[in-house]
């Protein structure tokens, strides 16, 4: 007789089985998780109903708790329902950390639009191609973003522009202080006529209808490849809930509606916005903003809100513990930190510890997972070098990188595979490249790793030639293109190269045409105002010539191995 029970828990145990590293789980972490909510708004909801009073964020001199938060987005619902903004619509914002990104981002997905990221640091050319291939409806914008659109919105001429001012959320009298700076310093922006203003929304009430669908799309996050031009990862209501739920977690004993956050990563990063708002959104905790990652303001922050929980990426960290500052704040509020987006160095881990007395760890995640996939675990064992272990209702495993099917032994070398709830439905009008990442429902993350006998992953290579700069994404091509541009280049190859004090930077390889001269700050200066500023090369070398392939191909390998610091 057939017993469901019994093959249930036979087919329990063999995918635990096949999880080792559920052995090595802090206390208290479960293997898997469940997610009941439908969508990110969800979270808010939840918490505006629990904790109304309880801060929600605070942004220089502006403070809002939970309750006024919610009617706010539940007002711009309804803006966005009036400029024709319907499920599916796309909405994108160009918002640095702010009230106004937060309240945008909500509103949209309860309304079941798409948010579309863009980041604040984009040009015209990375925007058009954004705005173009998302097809967004709306664009939410800072007014001093304002200049580099104007092209944009005649290419995309029914673009609803709305516009916003850092001044609208803050509090008497920085507001006015702040304004009337700009204007002496000649740095206000109007707000051209046929643009709306964030502020209108103020006039409307709250929008009671809602999209409760966890399958539809709810994020279009762009990232590049190696041809540099950014594919849409469609993420939907699904992938954001179970991450924010999976990498909650990872922190065992989580206390609802004590927590305060330092949210300082980019909320256009996705590594931002799971960890840096839905995270403490859907905890209760008080959300601290900084727009831009200065870190003289963020050591003033720590020392004015003791935060407890502060993600990161490596550069930051690195930097607050270099900031003169570090010795006249008291760190010891600091109880846990997850570094994302590049190697974290062994010494930081180390010395952070000595300072907060709280936990650094290393985490991984990419952008088609929502991101998290990986965690050091935070009271656990830590090696260095590691990524960690998967994250709770996540599988992961490592293939041959020939044919990508083989399953490599402990401590073999290929390609990371991971599957689970978070992991996207595909680029958005892009089938080829989907079918290259998703496969019999594995994501293939294009990095060679290694796992041990304890279920700890080792990033070991990148089958990729991304470039990760302070945590962002660099695709050589975008970088190559405008070096083609310039007069005097004939070839030209970009690649990461190690820094101890930054990281990962940018190099170009660059051969001159015949006859031609060029200084290094010539080759720079010609980025200027055509690329995000952490693209542009640290560093040129001009050569003779370029390693190819016999087809004449540029091997960008052989540049990076040149590069690699002698053992």
């Amino acid at each position: 007789m057939f017993n469901y029970r019994t093959t249930f828990n036979i087919v329990q145990q063999t995918m635990e089985k096949d999880r080792i590293w559920l052995k090595v789980y802090d206390k208290g972490v479960p293997a898997d998780v469940e997610c009941t909510s439908s969508k990110p708004y969800d979270f808010l909801k939840y918490t505006a109903e629990n904790v109304p009073d309880r801060l929600a964020v605070v942004f220089f001199n502006y403070k809002i708790n939970y309750r006024e938060l919610k009617e706010k987005v539940d007002s711009f619902a309804s803006f966005l329902k009036s400029l024709g903004v319907a499920k599916g619509d796309r909405v994108a914002l160009d918002l640095p950390n702010c009230p106004q990104y937060i309240i945008a981002f909500y509103a949209t997905n309860k309304l079941g639009a798409v948010v579309t990221q863009i980041s604040p640091t984009y040009f015209k050319v990375e925007i058009d191609r954004i705005i173009g291939n998302s097809e967004a409806k709306v664009l939410i914008i800072y007014d001093d973003l304002l200049p580099r659109i104007e092209e944009t919105v005649k290419q995309y001429p029914n673009l609803v522009v709305v516009a916003t001012r850092i001044e609208d959320y803050l509090a008497f009298p920085l507001n006015f202080l702040y304004g009337l700076q700009r204007r002496v310093k000649k740095k206000f922006v109007k707000i051209p006529d046929g643009y709306r203003t964030f502020k209108e929304f103020q006039s409307f009430g709250p929008l009671s209808e809602e999209n409760n669908d966890q399958d539809s799309l709810a994020v279009l996050q762009y990232t590049g490849g190696t041809t540099g031009v950014p594919k849409g990862a469609m993420l939907s209501n699904k992938n954001l809930v179970y991450n924010t739920v999976q990498s909650i977690a990872t922190i065992s004993g989580k206390r609802f509606g004590t927590d305060t956050m330092l949210s300082v990563i980019p909320f256009f990063h996705v590594f931002g916005m799971t960890v840096a708002m839905n995270f403490p959104i859907k905890i209760g905790a008080t959300m601290v903003l900084q727009p831009k990652p200065d870190v003289d303001g963020i050591m003033k922050l720590i020392k004015k809100y003791h935060p407890s929980f502060f993600p990161g990426v490596p550069t930051l960290y690195s930097s607050i513990l270099l900031n003169k500052e570090i010795k006249n704040v008291d760190m010891k509020s600091v109880e846990y930190c997850i570094s994302g987006s590049a190697s974290l160095p062994v010494e930081i881990i180390e010395k952070w510890d000595e300072v907060t007395g709280g936990h650094l760890v290393e985490g991984y995640g990419l952008t088609e997972a929502s991101p998290v996939t990986h965690v050091n675990p935070l009271y656990g064992k830590i090696k260095a070098g590691s990524i960690g272990i998967p994250v709770p209702s996540t599988y992961a495993k490592i293939v041959d990188t020939e044919t990508g099917t083989k399953e490599m032994p402990i401590g073999g070398e290929g390609e990371l595979v991971v599957k689970g709830p978070q992991v996207m439905a595909g680029y958005y009008k892009n089938p080829e490249e989907t079918n290259g990442v998703l496969k019999n429902g594995w994501l293939y993350t294009g990095d060679i790793a290694k796992m041990d006998e304890e279920g700890y992953f080792y990033i070991v290579d990148r089958k990729k030639d991304v470039i990760i700069v302070g945590g962002f994404n660099v695709y050589p091509r975008e970088v190559e293109e405008i070096l083609y541009q310039h007069p005097k280049v004939k070839e030209a190859a970009a690649v990461g190269v190690k820094e101890a004090a930054h990281g990962e930077v940018v190099k170009a390889f660059v051969v001159l045409k015949e006859g031609e001269t060029a200084t290094e700050q010539e080759i720079k200066n010609f980025f200027e105002g055509k690329i995000a500023k952490f693209k542009i090369p640290r560093y040129v070398e001009f050569r003779q010539d370029l390693p190819k392939t016999l087809v004449g191909k540029i091997l960008r390998r052989e540049l990076r191995e040149e590069e690699k610091p002698a053992k």
